[in-house]
C-alpha cells in the first residue's frame, strides 16, 4: 500500500511509534519517562515536513478504502493541556481526506442537557459510522482529568451522593475501558493520542497568543488559571494513562513541543493502525461484472443514437433554409 517516494514509515520511526505506545497494565510517569521536546534525532525537520506531506496522501488512500469498505469506523481522540496543540494537528493531519468521510467534533463544557444524561451520552451521539473517521478534539476522559483536578464540577452532574465517593474514579476508569471494549467488538477501531507538552512552551505559545494579533482570539484568561492546576493534571493524566491504555484501545504520548515532528507521529499512528486491518476495496462479483459490462454497452449505443439524431436534425434544417 506504499506509495512511491515515502519515507515516514522507515524502520526509525516505526521504532519510535513503539516507545510512543503505552504497554497495557503499566504505571507511567510522564514527568520522568516522557520528554515533550523529543525529535528522535533520525530525521531534519525539512525532511520530516516532507515525509509528513507524504503521510498525508497515504491516510487520503487509505480513508478512501475505508470509506468504501463500509465495514470498520475509525475513531481518534485526542487530549493534552491547552496549547498543546490538538486543533492544528487535527487540521493539518486531516487536510488531505475526503471530508465527507470524517467528522470532528470538539467537546467543550457540558451543557444543562449533557448534564441531565450520563457522562459518555454526549460522546455516544457523536460516534463515527462505518467507513467513516471520528475524531474528538478532548472527549470521555475530560470526566477523569478536568472533573477531577476541578471536584466542584462533580457537584453539577446530579449524582446520588453515595456514587460521589473516592471510588469513583477507579470506577469510571473501568467503564472506560468497557465502552471501548464495546466499540472495538462492533467494528468502531479506537486510537488515543496524549500530546504531551512541557510547561515552558506552553507559556511560550500562550505568549504568542497574547502578542500576535491573528492569534489574540485562542487567548483565554481561563488558560492562565489553569496552569496554577499543573501538577494536578499530571497526576490526573499520569493514572489515567496507566489505566486505560489497552491492547484493544492503546494510549501513544506524542512530544508536543515541535508540531512538524508531533504531525509526523500523529500521521505515522494512524496509517500504521489502518494499514493492520488490511483495507481493499470490495470486491465485484461476476454478475456485476455482466452488469457493468452490459450498461457501457447501453451507455455507447445511447451516444451513438444521440449522435445520429443530431446529424438527422441539421439534415432537416439545412433542407428547410
Amino acid at each position: 500500500m506504499d506509495i512511491p517516494g515515502v519515507i515516514y514509515m522507515a524502520a526509525p520511526i516505526k521504532k519510535f511509534l513503539d516507545v510512543f505506545r503505552v504497554p497495557p497494565g503499566t504505571e507511567i510517569d510522564l514527568r520522568n519517562d516522557y520528554n515533550p521536546g523529543f525529535v528522535g534525532h533520525f530525521i531534519a525537520k525539512e525532511d520530516a515536513e516532507e515525509a509528513t506531506a507524504e503521510g498525508i496522501q497515504l491516510l487520503a488512500q487509505q480513508q478512501d478504502r475505508l470509506y468504501a469498505r463500509n465495514t470498520y469506523g475509525l475513531l481518534i481522540i485526542f487530549q493534552g493541556l491547552d496549547a498543546a496543540g490538538k486543533d492544528s494537528t487535527i487540521k493539518h493531519v486531516m487536510a488531505g481526506v475526503n471530508p465527507q468521510g470524517v467528522q470532528v467534533t470538539s467537546f467543550k463544557v457540558p451543557g444543562a442537557e449533557e448534564l441531565d444524561h450520563d457522562y459518555l451520552w454526549r460522546t455516544c451521539m457523536a460516534l463515527p459510522r462505518r467507513g467513516n473517521i471520528g475524531i474528538f478534539n478532548r472527549s470521555y476522559y475530560e470526566e477523569v482529568l478536568v472533573v477531577r483536578v476541578h471536584p466542584e464540577y462533580l457537584e453539577r452532574q446530579g449524582l446520588p451522593p453515595k456514587l460521589k465517593d473516592q471510588n469513583i474514579w477507579t470506577r469510571r476508569f473501568q467503564e472506560i475501558n468497557n465502552f471501548e471494549q464495546y466499540l472495538v467488538d462492533n467494528g468502531i477501531i479506537v486510537l488515543k493520542f496524549f500530546l504531551n507538552i512541557s510547561k515552558e512552551e506552553q507559556k511560550k505559545r500562550f505568549l504568542e497568543r497574547m502578542e500576535e494579533p491573528d492569534k489574540n482570539w485562542k487567548f483565554a484568561a481561563a488558560d492562565i488559571r489553569e496552569r496554577d492546576h499543573w501538577d494536578d493534571y499530571r497526576h490526573a493524566f499520569d493514572a489515567m494513562l496507566s489505566t486505560t491504555s489497552t491492547p484493544y484501545a492503546p494510549w501513544y504520548i506524542i512530544p508536543a513541543d515541535h508540531k512538524w515532528f508531533t504531525r509526523l507521529a500523529v500521521v505515522s499512528v494512524i496509517n500504521e493502525t489502518l494499514d493492520g486491518l488490511h483495507l481493499t476495496y470490495p470486491e465485484v462479483t461476476q454478475q456485476q461484472k455482466e452488469a457493468l459490462v452490459a450498461a457501457k454497452a447501453e451507455m455507447e449505443q445511447d451516444d451513438g443514437d444521440t449522435a445520429g439524431t443530431v446529424q438527422k436534425v441539421r439534415k432537416k434544417r439545412g433542407k428547410k433554409s
